[in-house]
Order: C-alpha cells, then structure tokens, then sequence
C-alpha cells in the first residue's frame, strides 16, 4: 500500500465555509432536512429536500475547482474508464449534484449523534474511483481532512493530477484495499465519517467501512431509489461490525436517472478485530 502525502498547493482559494453552504442551501428555508426524530436502535426513512442546485450555492472559487474537476476528468476518460458519463453536463448533474446532495443528511446526523466539531471531520471515500463524492466533499467543506482510499494504481494517478489541478490541501489519497486498511493502526476507527458511492451491497460496504469509523462515527451510503431490502439484508451485517442504521434519506435529484437514496449507519461499539476478512472475501460471501 502506497500513501501519498497531503498536497500543498501555492494559493489556497478563497472558499465559503460548509455552515454558510448548508444555510443557503436554495429551499433550506422552506423544508427540514430532519423530519423525523431516530434514536441509534431503529431506523426510519427521512425527507431531505435539494430540489435546487447545491452547485450554485457554493462559492465562485470552489465552482471553478469543481469545473476544473470536471473538465480534467472528462479528459483523461478518454484513455481510462473513470465514469460512463461523457459530456460536462452530465457529469454535473449525475455526479456532481448528487454527491453534494449528501451533505445535509451528514450534517444532521453528525450533529445529532457527535459532540465534535462538524465543520473540522475526518472522511475517508472508500473506493473512490474517480473521486467521487469524495474530492466534490473536499471541494465544498475546505476545513475536512478528506482521504480517497482506491486500490487502483492509475485511478490514484488520476486523484493525484486533479488534486494538484484544483488546487486543493485537505485531501490525501492512499492505494490500498479496504480489508487491509481496516486492519492498519494507521486507519482502523481513525476517522469520523466513512463514506462509499457505487462501491457494493450494503453487507460488504458496512465490512469495508465500519472498521474505519471510530466509535460514535458515521458509515454512509449512497445508494439508488428504493435499497430499503438491501438495508433490511445487511443489518445483522452491520450489528457484527459494531454499528447500527440510523436512517434511510430519499435525496431529490437532479439527474434524470432517478430519485438517490442515502444510507447513516452510527458506530456504536469497537468492531471485532478479525474484520474486514482478508482481501476478496467480503465480496464473495457477505456477512
């Protein structure tokens, strides 16, 4: 496993702080991201509202980095596979969009359930890819320590080029897998919100996760419309690695491929040391 230092860059853009993001977030006014009261042993499905563009309510600085985001990732798709998604446009709305889509329902759940500052988190994006939602997350709250976990070797040369290409300081980008990271005292119950998007089934995700979260830390999941019976599948899963579902949010999208749903599980207690299993084995018989 390879780890690649946190990046300085020369000029740190003028961004907007994640508090002011959320508070104009268009329609926070108008709608609750948290409609319903849930306590660490049940879970419930939750209404968070993003009917308009979260891109819009980011600072200037920060659309451009998103921009050059886009634009590098566009290029370089055409020599590697990074996202079927081809034009800018797209990008935006399929990726963009719903990876910012994610932060109010971490917010509301980070503020309910931690006494640590919301605004200062520890991420880790685990299977990243081609950065998402992580580096968009990097992007839009400056002040997180944001780490992009991919197994690939030319996926981390591509999170190495845009991170220098935008510009960004908090994000640190490590080769490796998930099973070994979850055994490494670097990284095991090191880190205050993991995240996974498009990455596997809520059985095998809670393994490559949950023994990355500290206690008292959140696993979330991106996932698509209904994975109601894949959270009902995994939740024994969850139970063994130390955590529970906290909720199901519905997001309101802005891709035309449908409405997204979000996945809050909290950790309660310290996962048991023979997880995650060794590399592959998650995958091939989940919890």
């Amino acid at each position: 496993m390879q780890c690649y230092p946190w990046k300085s860059a020369r000029v740190r853009p003028c961004v907007l702080s994640l508090g002011h993001f959320i508070k104009h977030l268009p329609g926070a006014k108008s709608h609750s991201f948290l409609r319903t009261r849930f306590h660490s042993n049940t879970h419930t499905d939750v209404a968070v509202s993003t009917t308009a563009s979260c891109f819009k309510s980011l600072s200037s600085s920060q659309q451009n980095q998103i921009h050059l985001y886009v634009d590098t990732l566009l290029q370089w798709n055409q020599k590697m596979n990074l996202t079927a998604t081809k034009e800018a446009e797209q990008v935006m709305e399929r990726h963009i969009e719903d990876s910012l889509a994610i932060l109010p329902i971490i917010k509301t759940c980070y503020n309910v359930h931690s006494s640590e500052l919301f605004d200062h988190i520890s991420l880790i994006d685990v299977g990243s890819g081609a950065g998402l939602p992580g580096l968009v997350l990097a992007i839009a709250c400056p002040d997180w320590r944001v780490t992009l976990l991919e197994s690939i070797n030319k996926r981390c040369v591509f999170l190495e080029h845009v991170v220098n290409v935008t510009g960004l300081t908090n994000v640190k980008i490590v080769r490796g897998r998930a099973e070994s990271c979850g055994h490494d005292v670097m990284y095991r119950e090191k880190f205050d919100v993991a995240i996974a998007r498009a990455v596997a089934e809520m059985r095998v995700l809670a393994e490559y996760c949950l023994p990355l979260v500290r206690i008292g830390g959140l696993f979330v999941a991106a996932k698509g419309h209904d994975p109601k019976e894949e959270v009902r599948n995994a939740e024994n899963a969850v139970r063994m690695l130390g955590g529970s579902v906290l909720q199901i949010s519905p997001v309101d999208s802005h891709s035309p491929y449908g409405q997204r749903t979000t996945v809050v599980c909290r950790k309660d207690h310290s996962t048991p040391q023979k997880y995650p299993r060794e590399a592959g084995t998650p995958s091939k018989l989940p919890l």
